[in-house]
């Protein structure tokens, strides 16, 4: 059956590529590595806000695109939550290292059949800005919340905006926005928005935060960033904004005490369902 590419029965990416397919596949290697330089550099800063909004003992939790399960183990052994399904579509990462009170979920939430039960909290942390039908997803998420339960997402903001001046740094950046965009669907122009796309979503006391780690020498942000492009290079150069040597002086540049740039931040937003 034909779907057009905005149809809610098509899974997310059916028309073109798909984040582990096209880009970023699990199965070469290093992949895992890789995520979890990001988890270095992002993970206390959402274990801090998770803890803050009250997750803790006795909680059930989902973990939307856990990856390899590093925010699914904090909760578990440093917020002492229940349990922790962690759904992914490849839960190879998350099955490598069985954890008590961690329950990998291999399964794709953009099929419309997908519905696990409720939980007290459903976090999701750099998901739904690969995914083409992100508005849906919002909505899909929170009817997931338990009465009086909470709805955290968090997505990247991009800072190397048209305004700022023009370096070899803000040329890759910009041409890895645009290849993730062409390849998969990446679209992160939406995410300062959250609070409000939260709020349509029927949830209450929204808030939102951004983290901008800085980008050090040899710091895990600078090697993931370093390494989501080697792994990304195919569709950046297709973009035309950048080749091969300017995407190697990025590299170079994020290892060099010259650098003196903005990382993509974080942002993470979250609201309450209202009890029954």
């Amino acid at each position: 059956m034909n779907l057009p590419d905005d149809d809610p029965a098509r899974p997310d990416g059916a028309a073109g590529g798909r984040y582990g397919e096209a880009v970023f596949r699990p199965e070469l290697a290093g992949e895992d590595d890789r995520i979890d330089l990001g988890a270095l550099a992002y993970d206390d800063f959402t274990l801090a806000r998770l803890r803050a909004l009250g997750v803790g003992p006795g909680w059930r939790c989902l973990d939307v695109g856990a990856g390899t399960g590093t925010v699914s183990r904090l909760l578990l052994e440093r917020a002492g939550v229940s349990e922790v399904v962690a759904v992914d579509r490849d839960t190879t990462f998350l099955t490598a290292h069985p954890t008590p009170g961690l329950t990998p979920l291999e399964a794709d939430i953009t099929a419309l059949d997908f519905a696990p039960g409720r939980f007290r909290l459903v976090h999701a942390r750099f998901v739904l800005m690969h995914l083409r039908n992100w508005p849906r997803l919002i909505g899909k998420l929170a009817s997931l919340v338990a009465p009086g339960g909470v709805l955290v997402l968090g997505d990247a903001v991009d800072l190397t905006t048209p305004a700022a001046p023009t370096t070899t740094y803000g040329r890759v950046m910009r041409a890895m926005w645009q290849g993730l965009g062409d390849s998969l669907g990446t679209d992160v122009s939406w995410v300062p928005d959250y609070p409000a796309h939260l709020k349509e979503a029927g949830l209450l006391s929204v808030g939102a935060e951004v983290l901008v780690p800085p980008l050090l020498p040899g710091s895990p942000i600078s090697r993931f960033w370093a390494d989501t492009w080697e792994r990304a290079r195919e569709p950046m150069t297709a973009t035309g904004l950048v080749d091969d040597a300017t995407i190697d002086a990025a590299i170079r540049y994020l290892d060099s005490p010259d650098c003196a740039a903005l990382s993509p931040g974080l942002l993470t937003a979250w609201g309450v369902k209202a009890p029954e």
